[in-house]
């Protein structure tokens, strides 16, 4: 074989395998396995490819995996090769808001509009600045091109929700969140979004539904666990709270919210010895609260534990001497305790 064959050759093999190396690239990057994707855009970066698509991409790894200050580096790296690259400073732009330097962030997002006035990250960067500087007009409206011009992008529709949700539009943003979760439906922050929209307008049972799929994608998520505990609660679900309010208390043992609605589903099941022992935390957590110490009062009358009752109860009367029902637990407690012992 000549010398000339042989070096085409492997030139082929070296082009074949960079394909294969960017197809496998893109795979990562449709799963959001975005560390994995950056690492083989970097591979291919060093071999020399430095087209468009692969620093986009790879830019777009990096700003998945939140490494804002790697991703400016790359943008400004791209801008000193060309200045006009749009995207490469719609990228600038996003990791310098990320990184909260607004005004340099909204100063990098203009040039890239006036270089490409349909650029679809340089919208949704817009709208989300303007969110952040509290323009609500103008965040709408740049939402709503964002929309037009990324309508397959969760992040415009998310930002359009958001800025329905400052006109009090709870319905329209319901629906921005719902379609930013038909592009995405793991998108953490639209299903929080829609948490939120969703027990502000009374609707418990969808509340349940939207953080049983929060947590399914992110089985740790104390926001998800907070609203569902929310929702139980207000619909007397005591066994389901349970298990919801013990698994809050789990991530979060210092969280009061969670110890409060974790005794209550105890109580709520009948399970008065449970939640007794429960209040010794939720005490430790919160010890001046008359009410904690009223409902432990109700407990060990529930218990039939009249005498520890009343000194509990005469403790929430220190602690508020005008809370009428730890002066009912106390009179109904003193009067059983004297019929026991009549008998």
């Amino acid at each position: 074989m000549d010398e000339e064959y042989i070096t085409q050759h492997t030139h082929a093999l070296m082009q074949d395998d960079r394909e294969h190396l960017r197809q496998q690239a893109h795979s990562y990057l449709q799963a959001k396995q975005w560390t994995a994707a950056q690492q083989l855009f970097a591979e291919l970066l060093a071999h020399g490819v430095t087209d468009e698509d692969t620093l986009c991409s790879s830019m777009l790894a990096l700003d998945g995996a939140g490494q804002f200050e790697a991703l400016l580096a790359q943008a400004q790296h791209v801008l000193d090769q060309s200045s006009n690259a749009a995207y490469a400073l719609a990228f600038k732009a996003r990791a310098l808001q990320k990184l909260n330097f607004l005004s340099e962030a909204t100063i990098a997002n203009d040039q890239a509009l006036l270089l490409d006035t349909n650029l679809p990250l340089a919208w949704i960067n817009r709208s989300g600045l303007q969110l952040l500087q509290q323009k609500f007009p103008e965040a709408l409206r740049s939402a709503q091109h964002a929309v037009e011009v990324a309508p397959n992008d969760a992040r415009s529709w998310a930002n359009k929700g958001v800025a329905l949700l400052n006109f009090d539009n709870l319905l329209d943003a319901l629906n921005a969140f719902n379609q930013s979760l038909v592009c995405d439906s793991t998108n953490l922050f639209a299903l929080k979004m829609k948490s939120e929209i969703l027990f502000k307008l009374g609707r418990l049972v969808d509340v349940i539904s939207n953080t049983e799929h929060t947590l399914r994608i992110d089985p740790g998520n104390i926001g998800a666990l907070t609203f569902a505990t929310q929702a139980l609660r207000s619909l007397e679900r005591y066994a389901d709270l349970q298990g919801t309010a013990k698994e809050l208390t789990r991530l979060a043992p210092d969280n009061v919210f969670a110890w409060e609605n974790y005794v209550r589903s105890l109580r709520g099941t009948g399970n008065f010895e449970e939640a007794n022992k429960a209040f010794e935390h939720l005490l430790d957590l919160d010890p001046n609260n008359a009410r904690f110490w009223t409902l432990k009062a109700d407990t060990l009358y529930r218990l039939q534990r009249y005498r520890e009752a009343i000194a509990v109860a005469d403790h929430a009367i220190y602690l508020n001497q005008d809370y009428p029902p730890a002066r009912r637990i106390r009179e109904q407690s003193l009067k059983l305790m004297y019929q026991r012992k009549k008998k």
